[in-house]
């Protein structure tokens, strides 16, 4: 047994046109879990900046929205450089209109055991995930502010940014000071009306997973086919579910909820007791 399937992919979560007029930008939309929310908050309405480095993954994510009928462009963004930041937002108003919705989903993740770890592998990471963050969150809310408009920013963590775990010391340490510093900035900017939360994915096998991290994921116990069977829910996440509850969060009928961060892994997380699977060594893993 495990939990219910969700609805198929292409039925609305929510009424169609609730995005009506929005402009999303979301960092990394190219691939995976970012082109699944792009598809979903295009199916609702909104005009999507898919945002990111490579030209050939922004071109995927445009013609990902483009199929499901919605509208797209593609802005060059390096999430760790402030005025390629500014720069980018200048294209997305100048094509779209003001961006009222940030998806902060632009990730880099390597496992490593961390005495291996450079200072640049460290850099990598916590620059995107964490300094990137922050780099895009603060110019979205100072243009927000300075027009008097409301705006939502959705932060992507992960659930090891509690627990931290074996390999991923940089990335569980920047996706912990984003959980924090999402909390931070919705204290700070609700009197604005911008409302900031998190959203900490599970398991949700995508064709952008890399080599590395899906080994990891397979170690001691199930492979990538299977993996439901590790998870109390019975099964693994279904990329479109990820675009619904990003587009519930950042929606005007989640218009009380900020500074939360929503759990979406089938209760996997939590899965702890007094005898545990057999340990391995993080090097073992590798």
């Amino acid at each position: 047994m495990s939990l219910s399937e969700a609805p198929a992919s292409g039925v609305a979560m929510l009424p169609y046109g609730t995005y009506d007029g929005s402009v999303a930008m979301i960092t990394g939309a190219g691939t995976g879990l970012g082109k699944a929310m792009a598809v979903e908050f295009a199916g609702v309405g909104a005009a999507i900046v898919v945002a990111g480095r490579d030209r050939e993954h922004r071109d995927a994510g445009i013609a990902a929205v483009r199929a499901v009928g919605g509208r797209a462009i593609g802005v060059e963004l390096d999430v760790r450089e402030p005025m390629n930041v500014a720069a980018a937002f200048d294209e997305a108003e100048q094509q779209l209109g003001f961006v009222d919705v940030l998806v902060n989903n632009a990730a880099g993740n390597f496992p490593v055991p961390a005495e291996d770890l450079s200072y640049n592998g460290w850099r990598a990471v916590t620059a995107i995930v964490l300094d990137g963050t922050f780099i895009c969150s603060t110019e979205f809310a100072r243009r927000a502010i300075n027009r008097k408009g409301r705006g939502a920013i959705l932060n992507i963590g992960a659930t090891y940014s509690w627990t931290g775990g074996p390999g991923t010391a940089h990335s569980a340490a920047a996706k912990a000071a984003v959980t924090n510093l999402t909390q931070s900035l919705a204290v700070e900017w609700a009197p604005h009306d911008i409302r900031v939360n998190c959203l900490a994915p599970g398991l949700f096998p995508h064709d952008g997973d890399s080599a590395a991290l899906n080994a990891l994921r397979a170690v001691g116990s199930a492979s990538r086919g299977d993996a439901g069977s590790t998870i109390p829910a019975g099964r693994v996440g279904r990329v479109h579910e990820i675009g619904w509850a990003a587009t519930y969060m950042c929606s005007p009928y989640a218009a009380y909820l900020t500074g939360h961060t929503m759990v979406l892994d089938g209760a996997n997380w939590l899965r702890r007791g007094l005898r545990m699977p057999e340990f391995v060594a993080v090097r073992d893993q590798m």
